[in-house]
């Protein structure tokens, strides 16, 4: 289990879409464990195969408790919308607010082969949304009509200067970023 370096926006590398896993061995067991390091070291909250440079269908989510490992997974149903901001591992120091499913049902593999099925609401089910958009060769920010919608999120200003219920507000989003941003 390894920390690797996470590809960057504008790699071309995080533009293809990942290819389905038949090979269930000690590979894939390697990969599952080398995305879930990385994303803890990150920190994040999820992290996909081409995000490490490895163009499979293999992707980890972890939050409020859970893991998932996921690979050739697929939503088989969705439900309602929320929009909340989003950030990305490949591009740090942004975010965006995008509009997401509520509610998704996902069919996924396990490490060893195993079909299961989950649904997830709220942050997990956004967060489960990014990292198969990234199994498609897809990032938050093509959601956006103009780049101009991102927000640049200062990593280091833990400080507000300001003492209104807004910048507290926003302060605290910051927070939460740093904490849940993924990916």
């Amino acid at each position: 289990m390894s920390v690797r370096p996470i590809l960057l926006l504008g790699d071309p590398r995080l533009r293809i879409p990942g290819a389905p896993v038949e090979s269930f061995g000690k590979l894939l067991h390697s990969l599952l464990d080398d995305l879930a390091h990385t994303m803890r070291a990150a920190p994040g909250v999820g992290l996909a195969a081409p995000q490490l440079g490895e163009p499979l269908n293999v992707a980890v989510v972890e939050a409020k408790g859970k893991t998932y490992e996921l690979v050739n997974p697929r939503i088989v149903r969705d439900t309602g919308d929320q929009t909340d901001l989003e950030g990305c591992l490949s591009i740090p120091g942004y975010v965006a607010e995008i509009t997401r499913k509520e509610r998704v049902w996902v069919e996924a593999q396990d490490r060893t082969g195993r079909h299961y099925t989950f649904s997830e609401h709220g942050f997990l089910a956004r967060a489960v949304q990014h990292e198969l958009d990234h199994l498609a060769g897809t990032l938050y920010i093509d959601y956006l009509d103009s780049m101009d919608q991102l927000i640049a999120v200062d990593e280091d200003d833990d400080e507000e200067h300001d003492d209104s219920p807004e910048a507290a507000v926003v302060a605290q989003r910051r927070k939460v970023l740093r904490g849940h941003s993924h990916k």
